[in-house]
């Protein structure tokens, strides 16, 4: 039976995002809700919706029981999970598969095998895909891990074997670091996933952060290009843009290949985005991981290539080919997606939940802004600070910064405070408009320019 309905489990912009979608398709969308969010715009958007319970997230977004029944209760064909909650968690999936549902997205048994960081990596050495030198599995004990970390050299990488959002990760500089941070890094990882397992890696100081965005059918996969995430702080990404700008064209042709190659040893089915770190001295790039959903990030792949990846998405789970062959796509121009969460940049981007007064939304040719917000909605305190994406694109990088400019102007969200003027000073910024930047400019960039967004604020 072909999916006529869909539950959305999930909140936010990606909600709205999903509905949409869904809609234009002929596909009836529910929306699952917590209490928090019994006025939402994805609410007020959907066919139908259901409360799944309290404002927890533990209580609703990540109650599978309660989301499932939900299903069950609509009687829908398949659930999409958007990004974040149990989007990446296998458990959930195989309860999705268990009580006769779709997932919109790969296999439980593929989210398992790719959410393991180790596994992962090992699959990408076996398809030949490069990665950076480290641990060959799970660390067994801290002295034979150390030892390693002498042999590859420091700095090193200590990272969760499980999960992501840069979360159990520490830098360790020297060995008289190791033990203190390794547990910390385990700690973390194991309040954070359930899962305490660690691994090593080399240390990239100067990297770029590269992903490419995939999509596969089960059979076929194609890759719809790159991206660069390397503007990061805390390892959570803030401006990102498609193409990448340090990639010439023949790297780009073995970077796309090599996500290609590392999709096909797992038979992927739906988006999925494999992540890359570059080395700009080197030439090279090597495999970090690889998410098994939609990307907060997706809409900037979409501008240029001009594909509608949830409708893909939805597509593909619904058992369809993909709509296009690799010959068919090609990079159209620039886009830039930057992120506007309800922070202040000048107090360590402290949250800032509460009742917007009034909204204008940017517009004109090239220019979209995803979000969920509107006049009168109170931003939750329980949930992600993301407010929006405002996403723009330009025949070349230089017209695309000089649109970006202009919309971030357009924006106005009155009530509380945003990274809006973030932005807005990137965007001013000689060694942003030159593309010159990595993993590690960012947190230094804004201890330097906390004076002028105080000021602009």
């Amino acid at each position: 039976m072909p999916i006529q309905s869909l539950l959305i489990a999930n909140r936010g912009e990606i909600a709205v995002r999903i509905i949409r979608a869904a809609q234009e398709m002929g596909i009836r969308a529910v929306q699952a809700f917590s209490e928090a969010d019994q006025d939402s715009l994805a609410v007020q958007l959907a066919d139908d919706a259901i409360l799944i319970g309290p404002a927890q997230a533990h209580k609703s977004y990540l109650n599978i029981d309660a989301i499932i029944a939900a299903a069950h209760t609509c009687q829908v064909d398949a659930i999409h999970p958007g990004y974040g909650f149990l989007a990446e968690n296998p458990k959930f999936a195989q309860a999705v598969q268990d009580a006769g549902l779709q997932l919109i997205g790969p296999s439980a048994q593929v989210i398992a095998t790719m959410g393991d960081k180790v596994t992962a990596r090992q699959i990408a050495i076996d398809a030949g895909v490069p990665t950076v030198p480290g641990s060959q599995g799970r660390i067994q004990d801290f002295t034979q891990a150390k030892e390693l970390a002498e042999t590859i050299g420091y700095p090193i990488l200590i990272k969760a074997s499980a999960g992501g959002g840069g979360r159990g990760i520490r830098i360790i500089h020297t060995a008289e670091e190791f033990d203190q941070l390794a547990t910390l890094a385990s700690t973390e990882a194991q309040a954070a996933f359930g899962d305490g397992g660690l691994y090593i890696e080399k240390y990239i100081a100067a990297g770029r952060h590269i992903e490419v965005q995939i999509m596969g059918d089960g059979e076929r996969v194609c890759h719809l290009y790159e991206r660069e995430c390397s503007l990061q702080r805390n390892r959570q990404k803030v401006w990102e843009e498609a193409p990448a700008s340090a990639i010439a064209t023949d790297l780009r042709t073995q970077l796309c290949q090599a996500a290609i190659d590392l999709a096909h040893a797992v038979r992927y089915r739906g988006a999925g985005t494999v992540e890359f770190l570059y080395d700009p001295q080197a030439e090279r790039f090597y495999f970090l991981e690889m998410n098994t959903r939609i990307q907060v990030e997706h809409p900037t792949t979409e501008m240029i290539t001009g594909v509608d990846l949830i409708r893909e998405m939805i597509a593909v789970a619904d058992g369809k080919p993909l709509s296009f062959a690799q010959s068919d796509l090609r990079i159209q121009g620039h886009a830039i997606e930057v992120r506007i969460n309800a922070e202040d940049p000048c107090q360590q981007f402290l949250p800032y939940p509460g009742h917007i007064e009034s909204v204008q939304y940017p517009g004109g040719p090239g220019v979209r802004f995803d979000t969920f917000i509107f006049p009168g909605y109170t931003v939750s305190p329980f949930y992600d600070s993301l407010l929006g994406k405002l996403i723009v694109w330009g025949e070349t990088r230089q017209a695309c910064l000089n649109r970006l400019k202009r919309a971030l102007g357009e924006l106005h969200i009155n009530g509380i405070k945003t990274t809006k003027v973030l932005h807005q000073v990137l965007a001013e910024d000689r060694q942003v408009a030159a593309a010159d930047f990595h993993t590690q400019t960012l947190e230094p960039w804004l201890t330097e320019h906390v004076g002028l967004l105080e000021k602009m604020q």
